[in-house]
């Protein structure tokens, strides 16, 4: 049984991004995308262009404070599953995380979106919560049907809604 990773989350958060499970790449880092494919990153900088974020080996706790700052927090559906590899094709067993608890620890949290469609499945749970949820396209590299510009414009007006 694999586990995931813990909630980057604060007070401040307004969107919170909910993936399916780390992939392989993540899991080894201790770090949410992990892998240098996934455009997760890439689209967040896209979006806040004249604000750049931390790069280089050891940027991640600073890539993590830049993401913090605009009211964005990070999780996934999944706190633990079975799976070979990084495919979410390849899931067995998951356990999902507890949701229940995120209003207290978020009080400003707006709306969730959720970033690909094993995530989104997941929605009922999310949804529960009373908050506007969003099914955006996948980061991964296995979501090659969407060009990187679609990807971002389907990010951006989901972003734009809650965090201005």
């Amino acid at each position: 049984m694999l586990t995931g990773l813990p909630p980057l989350i604060s007070s401040r958060t307004r969107l919170l991004i909910l993936g399916s499970f780390p992939g392989v790449a993540s899991l080894l880092a201790q770090q949410y995308y992990g892998h240098p494919q996934n455009q997760f990153w890439r689209i967040l900088q896209a979006i806040w262009p004249s604000s750049p974020m931390p790069t280089g080996a050891d940027s991640y706790q600073s890539r993590s404070e830049w993401l913090l700052a605009r009211q964005l927090g990070v999780w996934d559906v999944y706190a633990a599953c079975e799976r070979e590899g990084s495919l979410d094709s390849r899931i067995r067993n998951p356990v999902v995380n507890d949701f229940a608890g995120l209003k207290r620890l978020c009080p400003d949290l707006q709306a969730i979106a959720h970033n690909g469609g094993e995530s989104f499945k997941h929605s009922g749970h999310t949804t529960r919560l009373g908050l506007p949820v969003y099914r955006l396209p996948s980061t991964s590299p296995a979501n090659a049907s969407w060009s990187f510009e679609r990807k971002l414009a389907a990010w951006r007006e989901v972003f734009e809604k809650h965090i201005g």
